[in-house]
């Protein structure tokens, strides 16, 4: 129980209810739990774009969920994928790159990704068809992504959260993660939720890469970027499907 409250109060804004500094091991445990926030989030999100659409058109509909998407989780996958491409774009070196990532200072590189990010998810969103299993499914494969390449790729910092949860997560997690996450695609989505799954886990693995090209290793900004990706990867998915 303590390991859900980690995750929820780690990754939205929702009240904090464990109001301490995380262990290690709870960090760690917390990760098999994020789909699960996702789940949550996603139906807040749905709550919010039915009531808006009963009252506004789509494209205003769809900037006002955005708009909810970024204050829930407090900006905090969004800031990790201004900082990413502000760092791989900006530096020459892997520790130029790491530097430049821990500069709180926005570059012209993340602005740029930061507004394209933004456009699509808005333009996306106002054109879907399927609404609820896109809205549900955008924020749970974009956290169970996070889960996967936690425990998957290497962690390039010595110490930080991220680091606390890489070294602390394990199987029980990532496949209690996974097994969540395929239950609530397929009951959500069918076929076509495990393709939209199915593109999210090759992106993962293709961004990851990439990231390892240019660094040692992730960072906590590079799980927010992964974040991102896989949320603006389903909604523009179910977007071409309708």
């Amino acid at each position: 129980m303590t390991s859900i409250l980690v995750a929820f109060q780690f990754l939205t804004i929702f009240p904090a209810i464990i109001k301490r500094t995380f262990t290690a091991k709870e960090m760690g445990r917390a990760v098999g739990f994020f789909p699960l926030v996702g789940l949550v989030l996603g139906a807040i999100l749905l709550g919010i774009d039915s009531g808006l659409r009963v009252f506004l058109r789509p494209n205003l509909s769809a900037v006002l969920v955005v708009a909810a998407w970024l204050a829930l989780t407090r900006a905090f996958h969004f800031d990790g994928f201004l900082d990413i491409f502000d760092g791989l774009f900006g530096g020459f070196t892997p520790e130029r790159r790491l530097e430049i990532m821990k500069d709180s200072r926005v570059g012209a590189f993340g602005v740029a990704a930061g507004v394209l990010l933004l456009l699509s998810k808005i333009f996306s969103l106002a054109d879907l068809s399927d609404r609820p299993a896109a809205l549900l499914l955008a924020p749970v494969l974009a956290r169970w992504a996070m889960s996967m390449v936690i425990f998957a790729f290497p962690y390039a910092r010595e110490k930080g959260l991220g680091r606390e949860m890489k070294d602390h997560v394990g199987w029980v997690e990532v496949i209690f993660a996974s097994l969540a996450t395929l239950a609530i695609v397929w009951f959500t989505a069918g076929s076509w939720g495990l393709f939209t799954m199915g593109i999210a886990t090759l992106l993962l693995i293709l961004a990851s890469r990439y990231m390892l090209k240019l660094l040692p290793g992730l960072t906590g900004d590079s799980y927010g970027m992964i974040c991102e990706l896989i949320e603006l990867s389903v909604l523009v998915t179910f977007s071409v499907a309708r």
